[in-house]
């Protein structure tokens, strides 16, 4: 069936009949492709009937979905007309694994974090409006993505609406991990309760028993479910928002979906409709474990192990094992994590300590200022959070942890390049915006043993602390190389004259493949591990002044407002009669691929750097050779 979806709204020509051979199709498409390039599977896997749904019910693209986190819309892409893309899926060059507007007129939104689609789906409503345009807006939801506040900020202000808009709760009752708190409840309430779930049926049986009115009774009654819900469900959350409210309805019963969506096109008002999917649908080890195939590697279909098994610890696992050492010694140690238990390390430390372990749901905003409470009220709170969605909570680190000077620790996890995720996802912006804070501490290991040291440091530090890492492979070299951790001191690795390479975190590893290179050519090269990127240590850098003409900064981070910058303008304001080279990624939004290929776009490989310090050197002696 699939081979007959090959350009947009091909799905059109299908009969209702043929539907769930597509979706049958269209899943064992999604497992064998993503089996080869890795990517989002169990999200996708749970909502293809309700994409196929959305394309038959709309006009698309004159229609607008806006899919929240938009992790989900591989099937959406594929009806579209970009099946051929998916051999290079979330490769560079390739097929963006998130909506792009710029890949197709059919993306109608950018979306990458999550709790943002109503929002967004309520600008495009009144933007249709004041326009005086006729299309219809979508935003599709998931119920993990209801724990974030946006989105009831976004529902409060849509409840003044009187025009169409829809609003689809896809409720998988999980986000990356299982949900969590009152919006989870509640849901769950809505899916189990046996009045609701059963009360269409009780009636029909009873008033059918009534001679001569019975059955036109019953019709009359199943044309007015809404009124019924209401009967059933007082005060409903959603219409006391304001928001009509339709469902629950199984999002793998295709003539179900298509019945609420038509209903829900006629409506001149915001409407809800509560659809109930199994992430991981149709392919049984994403059913059994849809977190760990919500963002999957590689793997064998036959079995759903990776094709590659994890041989070496990564920094999320020496984070992890640390946690529990520290919570072991100090009873003041919490951990917080945003619906991230599993991806940031916390899962042992939740089972280990579960009094001392909170999970707020997709909440960055709430986790820090909660944080912040709790260590106003004497404990240390660590809170593990992505580094893309930390820049969430920009104001409350400001405002609410550092303006007080409270002891919380950041995790920063996935720092820098994160590749096959893309632009919504790298985290390369942290050491700009949190360097920007005073009070704030900004540590960056070289390696394992730095990792372990800094935890330790953090929990006996007792002001703000963010400890930044990146995802993958944790790096185990350098290991004879272990000071004592002393704020805002660097340590220098290797010592020369000359040139002074400047490396901070992940780029250290790569300074001492530079270093190696250019030794090669004849030169004289120091290395030093900054390790924090503030407060930085400007006394080491004074005394290398006089004996070195060029000092070389790397850092996996945007130029802009980095550690580089900061030097270069410190040595500037000192007077430097050499001077400075800056290596980062260029103030740009960085596309998906694998980091070592993103690396090299980016001249930030060690061929690259060396390259272009032979430049520098080349303009400095037109001779282009060392000084000897």
């Amino acid at each position: 069936m699939l081979e007959r979806i090959n350009k947009p709204n091909d799905i059109k020509n299908l009969r209702p009949e043929e539907w769930p051979a597509l979706a049958q199709d269209i899943r064992q498409f999604l497992v064998e492709k993503i089996s080869v390039t890795g990517g989002h599977l169990a999200s996708n896997l749970g909502v293809v009937e309700l994409t196929m749904a959305l394309h038959l019910a709309f006009d698309l693209p004159k229609d607008k979905i806006i899919w929240d986190v938009g992790h989900q819309a591989y099937t959406h892409k594929l009806l579209s007309g970009r099946k051929a893309g998916f051999d290079k899926l979330r490769q560079s060059g390739g097929l963006s694994g998130f909506p792009k507007r710029k890949e197709s007129d059919f993306d109608s939104f950018d979306t990458g974090h999550s709790s943002t689609s109503v929002s967004a789906g309520l600008g495009m409503v009144y933007a249709r409006e004041l326009a005086g345009e006729d299309y219809y807006v979508v935003s599709v939801i998931g119920d993990g993505a209801m724990t974030g506040g946006m989105a009831y900020e976004a529902l409060n202000n849509a409840a003044q609406l009187k025009k169409n808009f829809i609003i689809i709760l896809n409720d998988n009752q999980m986000s990356i991990s299982e949900n969590v708190g009152g919006m989870s409840t509640y849901l769950g309430k809505l899916r189990t309760d046996e009045g609701y779930n059963n009360l269409k049926q009780e009636i029909s049986d009873t008033l059918m028993k009534i001679p001569v009115i019975g059955d036109p009774l019953v019709r009359k009654i199943s044309k007015t479910k809404d009124t019924i819900k209401q009967m059933v469900i007082p005060g409903m959350l959603f219409e006391n928002l304001g928001v009509t409210y339709l469902g629950p309805v199984d999002g793998h019963d295709m003539n179900q979906l298509m019945k609420f969506l038509t209903a829900a096109k006629k409506m001149r008002r915001p409407v809800i409709v509560h659809v109930k999917t199994k992430k991981g649908k149709g392919y049984e080890p994403a059913e059994l474990n849809p977190c760990r195939f919500h963002g999957v590697e590689p793997f064998h279909v036959s079995t759903g192990l990776p094709r590659e098994p994890k041989k070496y610890a990564t920094y999320t696992d020496i984070f992890a094992r640390m946690m529990c050492n520290l919570a072991q010694k100090d009873s003041r140690i919490v951990g917080i994590s945003a619906a991230m238990p599993e991806g940031t390390g916390m899962t042992r430390f939740a089972k280990l300590y579960p009094d001392r372990f909170f999970d707020v749901g997709i909440a960055e905003e709430h986790a820090i200022t909660f944080a912040a409470g709790l260590a106003a009220g004497g404990m240390k709170p660590v809170v593990a959070i992505y580094s893309s969605f930390l820049q969430r909570a920009y104001d409350q680190i400001l405002h609410d942890v550092c303006i007080q000077d409270l002891p919380v620790i950041l995790a920063v996890d996935r720092a820098g390049l994160v590749g096959a995720d893309g632009e919504t996802h790298q985290g390369i912006f942290d050491l700009s915006y949190l360097t920007s804070m005073p009070n704030m501490c900004v540590f960056a290991p070289k390696n394992k043993y730095e990792m372990m040291d800094v935890l330790d440091f953090a929990a006996a530090y007792g002001h703000p602390m963010a400890i930044r890492y990146p995802r993958g492979t944790v790096y185990k070299g350098l290991k004879e190389y272990r000071e004592p951790i002393r704020v805002g001191k660097a340590e220098i690795l290797a010592r020369g004259r000359e040139i002074a390479l400047l490396a901070l975190g992940t780029m250290v590893q790569t300074a001492m493949e530079v270093r190696e290179i250019l030794e090669r050519d004849g030169w004289q090269v120091t290395v030093v591990n900054m390790r924090f990127a503030q407060p930085w240590d400007r006394e080491m850098v004074e005394g290398l002044m006089p004996f070195h003409h060029l000092f070389v900064t790397m850092e996996e981070n945007v130029l802009n407002g980095g550690l580089g910058e900061h030097i270069a303008a410190h040595l500037s304001n000192l007077g430097f009669s050499g001077s400075s080279l800056s290596i980062g990624i260029p103030n740009v939004y960085v596309e998906h691929g694998s980091v070592d290929t993103l690396k090299r776009l980016l001249g930030m490989d060690a061929e690259s750097i060396a390259k272009k310090i032979r430049e520098r050197e080349r303009e400095r002696q037109p001779a282009g050779r060392p000084k000897g």
